[in-house]
């Protein structure tokens, strides 16, 4: 399977995720071996129920499809709760910049599997609504309107 492939199939499993589960996930990065999420679990949820549901059913779909077993990513997901407002917007800058520090685009906004793609797009379904205070801090996440 090739990497285009493979990022269209996790954020498939994610969308499914999210049809599942109540979260929000107000930015992302989908590289070709590891990813990055801002993702905040809803009322009652379990992150952890959340990451093993999305990594499990990909990985049974990804090595369904590639005859192999095993986990995809590698290791269990890491997390790390963003505490200050200071922390969101670096860790959001970040996750932005990911693809451009990996030299895989040269403006973040050109990476199709990230969220500023997604926001920048108006694609719906896996990536949500920034709130206004991100949305000032992060004002290429706007939606592009078409004149």
């Amino acid at each position: 399977m090739d990497s285009i492939r493979m990022k269209a199939l996790f954020l498939a499993t994610v969308m499914r995720a999210k049809q599942k589960y109540r979260f929000e996930l107000s930015n992302f990065t989908i590289m070709g071996n590891h990813f990055h999420f801002i993702i905040k679990p809803g009322k009652g949820e379990c992150l952890s129920s959340i990451m093993q549901w999305i990594l499990s059913v990909f990985a049974m779909a990804y090595n369904k499809i590639n005859g192999i077993s095993g986990h995809v990513w590698g290791e269990r997901f890491f997390s790390e709760i963003l505490g200050t407002l200071k922390k969101l917007l670096s860790v959001f800058a970040y996750i932005d910049q990911n693809p451009v520090k990996a030299g895989l685009v040269s403006l973040a906004w050109e990476w199709d599997y990230g969220g500023l793609a997604h926001h920048r797009k108006g694609i719906r379904g896996i990536v949500d609504e920034l709130e206004a205070e991100l949305l000032a801090s992060f004002p290429l996440h706007a939606l592009i309107r078409e004149a």
